[in-house]
């Protein structure tokens, strides 16, 4: 009977606390309270301000007290606080898609000579004129898509700052620029406007935009960056067959660059 008394006192017991309201006293108590027999000790040692002076009561009633503790937010939830970038600017680092189209060198060319490659019967090798003292060669898997009449003496557009590529043994230093549709079955080139000057360097936007065209990267710059990749999707035809970087149409001085007959064709 006496064990049972001791019992419900020690799950019963409160231990009551009186804290100074000095915001500068430090706090030390220790106290033994039985709970279910068991000697337990508390410990207090902080400083407290007049505001949180208040009485501490420590009960032993309940047979658990874990503390519940909210888990921290995760990356994820972080993230999604973060508040959206406003229409029309660009997420932090991220470099616009037209300063990445002024890097790239895209000329006027003119093909001065094209035949079939020796070592591979899906390539074209033609030499073009873009403003150089010599002809480029470049190689271009256009035999299932052109004749080969249709391509010579052609005015073609050329992505000129490409890293040089060995195509079957000939060494390829440029891309003609061609719009294709979304099977990829038709395929045409790209042409400048009549009156345009092989190695003329075209531009996307407006007539006033061709002085502030920025200085062409390299062809290990375009690769290491993916200047191309990045840009290219965006590259399109309109329903004029105007060749256009979102909005902006590709021009040179005698006007907008253009393809034969394909609307809404991907460019590459």
């Amino acid at each position: 009977m006496m064990a049972a008394a001791r019992m419900a006192f020690a799950s019963s017991c409160r231990v009551h606390l009186l804290l100074p309201s000095s915001p500068s006293t430090p706090i030390l108590a220790r106290t033994r309270v039985g709970c279910r027999g068991i000697a337990k000790s508390i410990s207090f040692l902080a400083p407290l301000s007049a505001a949180r002076s208040a009485a501490l009561f420590c009960s032993c009633s309940s047979p658990s007290s874990d503390a519940v503790v909210a888990p921290a937010p995760t990356q994820a939830a972080v993230e999604e606080k973060k508040p959206a970038p406003a229409a029309g600017e660009e997420e932090k680092g991220e470099v616009p898609v037209g300063e990445l189209a002024g890097l790239l060198d895209i000329r006027v060319g003119r093909v001065v000579k094209a035949w079939l490659h020796p070592e591979a019967d899906t390539l074209y090798v033609e030499e073009v004129d873009v403003g150089e003292e010599q002809p480029r060669t470049i190689c271009s898997g256009l035999v299932k898509y052109l004749p080969l009449d249709q391509l010579q003496d052609s005015n073609v557009i050329v992505l000129a700052n490409l890293k040089p590529r060995n195509m079957r043994g000939i060494k390829s230093n440029g891309m003609l620029m061609c719009a294709s549709d979304a099977s990829h079955e038709n395929v045409e080139l790209l042409a400048p406007p009549e009156g345009s000057v092989p190695g003329e360097r075209v531009w996307f936007g407006s007539e006033d935009e061709k002085s502030i065209q920025s200085e062409p990267a390299t062809g290990n710059q375009v690769q290491k960056k993916k200047i191309w990749e990045s840009v290219q999707p965006h590259l399109k035809t309109t329903d004029n067959c105007v060749a256009v970087l979102g909005e902006q149409p590709m021009r040179t001085s005698a006007g907008m660059v253009f393809c034969k007959s394909l609307q809404g064709a991907s460019v590459s």
